[in-house]
């Protein structure tokens, strides 16, 4: 997989740069302006592209974590796969979306542009699901490389500092539960392709992510992770597929990404490890996390192999990734599901978090992924349960956790995670690794332009990783 080290987006040279110009429009009078251009943004189109790019990390900027979690295997070029420095850029993320995101929230709350944005929803609530999805973006940034810019990020400063990941969990913490709040009953939001504007499941979206992110600091800071998993439990939570945050593409300009990933390219196939996950458990899920070979068969692909050996005949008819049905131009993706809130639920109950039923949460969690694959048998989801691999007889919080990681499929940036927070399942790492430890990678490094665009924020956010800005550096949470 290639990575692009120098992102440069035609909005700005970077993401921090973009967002903190030394000076002002204004400063050049009118002489930049066009005059057949909207002077002010529609704010509901802002919001599409921005729900648009909200599956990008699991697919372009998420194949890293697809990757190292061993979701699927390189077929072509191996280099991620044997852990090759990458120096991934965040610039395209802070000058796109969360620059779309910033200035939708701009437009509701300036008094000048404000009754012009309300055409597109009351304000309150486009400001609500605007902070909801920064929050989002945010954490699966931080998860991705620990410190980063966020709280002097997107207000016009040339050299922002990097917030602690700590301080960006107790600030997401607060930001989701105060826009989850902020939500007035008005109008609802234009150009909403998650929940069309639908108040009541943003607000469960944004609680459910809260339990994710409390079980993730659930070994640094297990008192503020109960205290927050029981607070976002009481507000209500994801708890039937038919609100499952899933984005449905209408094709043409805007396509699955899965779909754009195989468009022309084979470079990638189901991993021999997740596969083995699933057809040792007899797990139907199988069925839809990968395609039938030529000869009509499930073939994954072994793991971390070099080059020549992942190109030679013996893999040539080897298994995309997810079955057509499910990486068509128009299907969907998912987001945060019931199954991932009901399967937190059950982490969160054997922990001793909460009071309700451990295996009525784990059970309701694997029937809501197997019916949300859309291959749920009850016969088959019986045997299943009772399986001595699946039942909570033994080991009850090591296969909770690896349901986590089954449920997250395919999702690189969520799966890649709860991996590093938990050790589940027992991954080995490539063979053919090339990076200095011979481990699966922690974080991703910083892009090269943080170096010199931001050097001495950039100079104290590495000093402060153990071994410094490597691959190998854990982030905050990752004990």
């Amino acid at each position: 997989m290639k990575i692009n080290k120098n992102i440069i987006k035609t909005l700005g040279l970077t993401s921090v740069l973009f967002a903190a110009s030394s000076c002002s429009l204004t400063d050049f009078g009118d002489m930049n302006v066009t005059p057949n251009a909207i002077a002010t943004p529609v704010t509901s189109a802002l919001l599409t592209n921005s729900l648009i790019a909200m599956d990008g990390p699991a697919t372009t900027g998420g194949l890293l974590g697809s990757l190292y979690c061993q979701y699927i295997s390189e077929t072509q070029y191996t280099e991620s796969s044997n852990y090759s420095t990458q120096q991934v850029a965040w610039d395209g993320i802070y000058a796109g979306m969360l620059y779309d995101l910033q200035n939708i929230i701009n437009q509701n709350s300036n008094a000048a542009t404000a009754v012009y944005a309300s055409n597109n929803g009351s304000n309150k609530n486009q400001i609500a699901i605007a902070r909801i999805i920064k929050a989002y973006t945010f954490l699966t940034m931080t998860d991705r490389w620990g410190d980063i810019p966020m709280s002097e990020a997107l207000q016009e400063k040339i050299n922002p500092k990097y917030d602690s990941q700590q301080e960006v969990y107790t600030a997401l913490f607060k930001e989701l539960k105060e826009a989850a709040a902020q939500f007035d009953g008005g109008v609802a939001v234009k150009g909403d392709i998650l929940f069309a504007g639908d108040a009541t499941k943003w607000k469960k979206f944004a609680n459910s992510l809260r339990l994710v992110m409390a079980l993730r600091i659930s070994k640094i800071d297990p008192t503020t992770g109960k205290a927050q998993f029981i607070d976002a439990l009481s507000g209500g939570v994801i708890d039937a597929n038919a609100d499952n945050a899933a984005i449905t593409y209408p094709g043409g300009t805007f396509k699955n990404p899965w779909f754009s990933l195989y468009d022309g390219r084979k470079d990638y196939a189901l991993s021999s490890q997740f596969a083995t996950i699933l057809s040792d458990n007899q797990d139907a899920r199988l069925q839809t996390a990968a395609a039938p070979n030529g000869k009509g068969q499930i073939a994954p692909m072994p793991y971390g192999l070099t080059r020549d050996v992942a190109t030679s005949a013996t893999y040539a008819d080897f298994s995309f990734v997810l079955a057509p049905a499910l990486r068509a131009a128009t299907s969907q993706s998912f987001i945060l599901t019931a199954a991932h809130a009901y399967l937190a639920r059950a982490e969160a109950a054997q922990l001793g978090w909460t009071s309700e039923n451990v295996k009525d949460m784990y059970s309701k969690g694997i029937e809501m992924s197997w019916k949300q694959w859309g291959v749920f048998d009850q016969t088959k989801f019986n045997t299943f349960m009772t399986s001595a691999n699946i039942d909570l007889a033994s080991n009850a919080m090591t296969k909770i956790q690896t349901q986590r990681y089954v449920a997250f499929f395919p999702d690189g940036n969520m799966g890649w995670a709860e991996w590093r927070r938990t050790g589940v399942p027992a991954l080995k790492p490539s063979v053919n690794a090339t990076n200095s430890s011979k481990q699966i990678p922690r974080r991703y490094a910083y892009g090269t332009n943080e170096s010199t665009i931001n050097g001495v924020n950039y100079k104290a956010a590495a000093a402060k990783l153990t071994g410094g800005d490597t691959q190998d550096s854990r982030v905050w949470w990752d004990k």
